[in-house]
């Protein structure tokens, strides 16, 4: 049996991905939503700062309206998110309003990043909302005007990289990214038989980035490679992210308790 990881986590990122979010049938996962409703807002209660990173606006909108393959064309993607992030918000408001907690929208684009004062004016409301004890940031990337053509480059290119930015951001210990795979294995394991999950991984050398591959489902756009530069980004700011299955949120306890579940990528030698 593995020994307990040393985490310390007073201000949390949670990121969870479309394919978590949305089952096959293209129905959002109602009983995952309202029970990481539940562990966040127990964390919130404990003491802790929260912030849920969520996928899922163009992947609920699809479902909405009736379409089963992601839109091609740019603004159909936009037009579809613009409807499922209002279905999708409306969700999550009464799944936390069970706990007595509220949400708070963030939509934000890659400005945040490149001028200073859409920075400062972004971290101002991130402080004034983390200092709330009923309220719990929901960020997702602005679908409707976010593009990345010509010299307007305001997207941050996927929700994993979002989080990883966002975990820099606030500042938080640790970034817990849950997804529909068990953590980073050292090869793919639908096609090797005899790989192994990675428990810890302190560096994101050439042989981890070999080992990565394939993309991510028909709603969402992450695959493993946008995972590892999200990790990439955590460790350069030595901070700490745990990459694991998010269809039981409880697992955040889990993580939380120093339980050796999904991949931790640190630079603390465990």
């Amino acid at each position: 049996m593995q020994n307990k990881r040393q985490i310390y986590a007073d201000r949390i990122v949670v990121k969870i991905g479309t394919s978590t979010l949305i089952r096959q049938n293209s129905k959002i996962n109602l009983n995952v939503i309202k029970k990481l409703a539940k562990v966040l807002s127990s964390l919130k209660k404990d003491g802790k700062d929260v912030v849920l990173v969520s996928s899922g606006a163009i992947g609920v909108g699809m479902g909405v309206l009736g379409i089963d393959r992601r839109p091609v064309k740019i603004s159909k993607q936009q037009a579809v998110a613009a409807v499922g992030q209002a279905e999708l918000m409306q969700i999550y408001n009464e799944a936390f309003h069970e706990y007595g907690m509220s949400v708070a929208q963030m939509l934000i684009t890659r400005d945040i990043i490149d001028y200073p004062e859409s920075h400062t004016n972004v971290m101002n409301s991130f402080q004034e909302l983390l200092s709330m004890d009923n309220a719990i940031p929901i960020v997702n990337e602005n679908d409707t005007v976010t593009v990345s053509e010509l010299d307007h480059h305001t997207k941050f290119g996927d929700n994993d990289q979002l989080s990883a930015i966002v975990t820099n951001l606030v500042d938080a210990d640790l970034l817990i990214m849950l997804s529909d795979i068990d953590g980073f294995y050292s090869a793919n394991p639908l096609k090797v038989p005899d790989a192994h999950l990675v428990s810890h991984i302190d560096t994101i050398s050439p042989a981890i980035i070999a080992a990565a591959g394939g993309h991510g489902t028909k709603y969402g756009t992450g695959g493993m490679t946008t995972k590892l530069k999200a990790a990439e980004r955590i460790l350069k700011h030595n901070q700490q992210m745990v990459l694991t299955n998010g269809k039981d949120p409880d697992i955040i306890f889990n993580i939380l308790s120093g339980d050796p579940v999904g991949t931790l990528f640190s630079t603390a030698r465990e």
